[in-house]
């Protein structure tokens, strides 16, 4: 709702063992750590908002006796166990936010908070460079050839009835609730299909949330539609109300005043910033002035021996085309420092309440971004560094401050690990992924992998885009300047490599030309240098049927050895018995 909010109600009843005994006023007393805030935020949402699906409203009046009796309930039947609870964990995730181009470098308090007081994972990877897909494997645990979500289209599965039927009930969310006894909360970006009307609209709400503030498709910053706890709430354009970084902030303080205080609680917090349309707070706007695109090695070059699409970009680029990225590159870093100021707000609440010590936070991107790499102006979605690679910062109990791991991960260890937290037994999962937890405890002798899978399934429209009626059909996000971001044919598999003797990417693309890219990033770690005609024929091969291997990967089977690890065997008689599988898959989804 825009414009001014009545004065908030008091908490609604929750159920059993949610309501905390003696919640006192809300928010923390003024000039106290939790009360810090920016001038001029959006206030937090009536506080009756926070009560679960389906809870009750409350009474007109109640009998103090009454009240008081329901207050202490939870007390009396509090056991040992619950007393020494489960560590609680919050997921901060951004959108289209690099690490490969600086897009760690304005979040300065979420570095101190998180990375200086824990672990910073450098080589965190997503399987899958596109909003949707990556969400998905989050939440499932799984590669998208296991979650069938390929792109951001209901058809590509994003959000879609299929979506809901099949893996929200087998997401780590769900299993935190109705296993391990967590209380849930849901605030921001959810998938980018969620509220259409073919999905069951905003009143879907799925399953594992007790607390649900999803936005209506993708990001915004003004002008968007809430689906809270399965009602829609729309939000205008003021900034002291509706600015919606702020306003996740806000329900996260809210939820935080107000959970119980005798359950474990998950938080995902997934902000718009910095996906477009980068739109600032007003206190930020001017900031980063002086700031542009880096112009590495890889910027504003012709894509030579890559893959068509990268190759149609136009070198080098107009000046307009780079004034834009320019701009853009700016804008993004304005609407990160909003989600730093997110993260310290955040920090200083659990810290006031006393759980910052029991409290895992992890802060990572559902994929990166470029800006002009290979003359792409701006996007993510390809196979490089720069879309696949990702921040990912972890703070929490036994971690160690200032610690860095080079440890190949990737968003598929999010769900294994939060479970792992939550004293889940993983071996019950169908989750490709690895928990995280003996990294981050620092166990010593952890056998962990050397490569994982990355898959994309490119999208492109049936007709020629307007923009670029000369390259005909299936190509899709064109610029004035006809150069198109994807296509129906960017559709690719990689393996991505890292091991004591080789730092290696190999991709293979599903068109005519079944093209191949590869590169060894030792030695070219912008990947310029295409080797796939250079590179050793048996390293080739090898590479080829452990890619057919990963694609038809599931569970355990996902966490086979790679390539270049002591246990690995290859047989190249398997090549033409497994090659047929893959083959039939992708017959099902030529272009």
């Amino acid at each position: 709702m825009a414009g001014g909010r009545a004065r908030p109600a008091p908490p609604a009843p929750c159920p059993p063992l949610i309501c905390r005994a003696g919640a006192g006023p809300r928010g923390a007393p003024r000039g106290s750590a939790a009360s810090a805030e920016l001038p001029s935020a959006p206030p937090h949402p009536a506080a009756a908002a926070m009560a679960p699906p389906g809870a009750a409203a409350p009474p007109a009046a109640a009998a103090p006796g009454l009240v008081l009796a329901a207050l202490l309930l939870p007390l009396l039947l509090l056991s040992p166990a619950q007393a020494a609870r489960r560590p609680n964990v919050v997921l901060v995730l951004t959108d289209d936010q690099d690490v490969f181009l600086g897009g760690m470098t304005p979040l300065k308090k979420t570095n101190a908070l998180i990375a200086q007081m824990g672990v910073t994972f450098v080589n965190a990877y997503v399987p899958s460079a596109l909003c949707c897909p990556s969400r998905a494997s989050i939440l499932t645990g799984k590669y998208p050839h296991n979650h069938h979500v390929v792109n951001n289209t209901l058809e590509g599965n994003c959000s879609s009835k299929s979506w809901q039927k099949i893996q929200e009930p087998n997401t780590f969310p769900a299993l935190l609730k109705s296993v391990c006894g967590y209380q849930t909360f849901f605030a921001g970006k959810y998938l980018n299909e969620y509220g259409a009307e073919d999905a069951g609209g905003v009143g879907h709400v799925p399953p594992g949330w007790s607390f649900w503030y999803a936005l209506e498709k993708n990001s915004k910053y003004y002008n968007y539609t809430l689906s809270v706890n399965g009602k829609a709430r729309r939000h205008g354009e003021n900034y002291s109300v509706d600015y919606l970084t702020d306003v996740l902030a806000n329900m996260s303080l809210d939820f935080l005043e107000y959970k119980s205080n005798f359950e474990p609680f998950f938080m995902m917090i997934s902000t718009p910033a910095p996906h477009s349309p980068w739109t600032a707070a007003p206190q930020y706007k001017n900031s980063f002035q002086n700031v542009s695109a880096p112009r590495n090695s890889n910027f504003n070059i012709h894509g030579k021996n890559k893959h068509w699409l990268i190759r149609q970009a136009k070198t080098p680029m107009t000046n307009s085309s780079i004034q834009f990225l320019d701009d853009a590159y700016r804008k993004r870093w304005q609407t990160l420092l909003s989600v730093d100021d997110l993260v310290e707000k955040l920090v200083k609440k659990l810290e006031f309440q006393g759980e910052l010590d029991n409290t895992y936070i992890f802060y990572t991107s559902d994929n990166g971004f470029h800006t002009g790499q290979f003359s792409l102006p701006i996007d993510k979605r390809q196979l490089y560094e720069f879309d696949i690679k990702v921040p990912l910062l972890v703070r929490g109990p036994g971690i160690k401050p200032n610690q860095t791991n080079k440890m190949l991960v990737a968003n598929i260890d999010l769900g294994p690990t939060i479970l792992d937290i939550a004293g889940y037994d993983l071996n019950k999962t169908q989750m490709d992924g690895m928990s995280l937890l003996p990294l981050l405890r620092g166990d010593k002798n952890v056998t962990w992998r050397s490569d994982f899978l990355v898959e994309y399934q490119g999208e492109g429209y049936n007709g020629s885009d307007p923009t670029c009626p000369g390259l005909g059909p299936g190509v899709t996000h064109c610029f004035p300047d006809c150069v198109c971001e994807d296509s129906y044919n960017n559709t690719y598999a990689c393996v991505r490599t890292m091991s004591t003797s080789w730092d290696l990417q190999y991709c293979e693309f599903d068109d005519r030309e079944v093209f191949v890219e590869v590169y060894n990033l030792t030695a070219d770690p912008h990947q310029i240098n295409n080797i796939a005609k250079t590179i050793d024929q048996e390293i080739l091969e090898k590479m080829n049927y452990r890619l057919m291997m990963l694609q038809s990967c599931s569970g355990a089977t996902c966490r086979t050895p790679g390539v270049f690890d002591p246990g690995y065997r290859f047989d190249p008689r398997l090549m033409f018995s497994n090659h047929g599988v893959r083959a039939r898959r992708f017959s099902a989804q030529s272009l």
